[in-house]
């Protein structure tokens, strides 16, 4: 099960000094997302995930008969316990990160670079280094993001059915906790038509509490923009079916040749170095690669050539990024803190194959 794999302990049944010493860590781990901040908290999963997938790609091809290293016992180790667990796991590194800036928003708005145009409490790019209550904050949000993830697979294990990927929902589901925590609306109120319309953010409109109306606009809402889409360069429903296509396809070559769901999906968050250090129009395709990769999964078992699966792999990772557009419409652009549409989107993505492959509609639910 992906709960036993990725977290590379049993979801059930742990001793009470285990699941002491994870929530240590988690609490360790998301102090050290907020330290770091969130997105090279996750920078630093994408290089621990793809050193993971990379050593076991080497195990399978060269090591794999062995049998002082079992086949894929090291990169599990790897892979699941520091990738994906309590370390860097997006669910307690990046998710601590998440909640610190939300923090940090209310607590510090005089902390804004001056070339932020969001509200502070969006920029997951800002480390927060050694301040002791923004670090509080993200280990509380990283014991919660890994105790919200081990009760999902724990779920799991005890229906025989997991039904998403409990990781990227609780990155969601910690973000959405932080919002009524810190005192930011849930969702926000549209300044367009409706939740999707990105036009008040096209034409530059001022957030309604960034115009002074005969006082002081607050500081959190110095310069803020009516409507803050997720990525300025990256939400036009056209250019992101593009690089969907484009992700996607290459997610699912690299699983066809490698057997490795999360390679892509690391060489993704990788790519994200990029955008922390400032290169414009780097686009964010980790929920691409890794639903890419289940897409030439689903479909490789029942065809005898790779040109289906290429293209499956095109069709999944086009849907998962426009379920990302989609939802960072709804629940990022119009409230005050980051709540992450990569990981809607593959909590959303995962649940619709997992149904799917329980109706017999798909033969397989890819990693879960």
């Amino acid at each position: 099960m992906i709960g036993e794999v990725l977290l590379n302990v049993p979801v059930l049944d742990l001793a009470v000094e285990d699941f002491i010493v994870l929530l240590i860590t988690a609490l360790a781990g998301g102090a050290f997302g907020a330290a770091l901040g969130a997105l090279p908290a996750f920078i630093f999963t994408g290089f621990v995930v793809f050193l993971g997938e990379g050593i076991a790609i080497l195990q399978r091809e060269v090591t794999g008969q062995v049998e002082a290293v079992p086949q894929g016992e090291l990169a599990a180790g790897i892979t699941g316990t520091i990738g994906f667990g309590v370390i860097t796991g997006p669910h307690i590194a990046f998710a601590g990160g998440v909640a610190a800036t939300a923090y940090a928003g209310k607590k510090y708005p005089e902390m804004e670079p001056d070339d932020w145009d969001y509200h502070f409490g969006k920029n997951i790019l800002y480390a927060f280094g050694t301040k002791p209550d923004i670090l509080a904050v993200g280990a509380i949000f990283g014991a919660l993001g890994m105790l919200i993830t081990r009760f999902g697979y724990a779920a799991a294990v005890v229906s025989g059915t997991p039904l998403t990927d409990f990781i990227a929902f609780s990155v969601f589901a910690t973000a959405m906790i932080a919002r009524p925590v810190f005192g930011y609306p849930i969702i926000g109120s549209p300044n367009g038509s409706s939740l999707l319309d990105m036009s008040p953010f096209e034409e530059e409109d001022p957030h309604p509490e960034a115009v002074a109306d005969g006082g002081e606009v607050p500081p959190e809402h110095q310069g803020r923009l009516a409507t803050e889409p997720w990525l300025p360069h990256q939400y036009k429903w056209s250019g992101v079916t593009a690089i969907g296509l484009v992700g996607g396809i290459l997610a699912g070559f690299i699983y066809l040749e490698t057997g490795s769901f999360f390679l892509g999906y690391g060489i993704s968050a990788i790519s994200l170095l990029f955008l922390n250090l400032g290169v414009e129009k780097i686009p964010v395709t980790h929920h691409i690669t890794l639903i890419g990769a289940v897409g030439a999964a689903v479909v490789a078992p029942e065809v005898g050539t790779d040109v289906i699966p290429l293209l499956a792999a095109g069709a999944f990772g086009a849907f998962s990024g426009l379920l990302g557009e989609l939802t960072q419409r709804i629940f990022y652009s119009h409230s005050g803190t980051h709540v992450d549409p990569p990981a809607m989107a593959i909590a959303i993505a995962m649940i619709i194959i997992a149904l799917l492959s329980i109706a017999g509609v798909l033969p397989n639910a890819g990693y879960l």
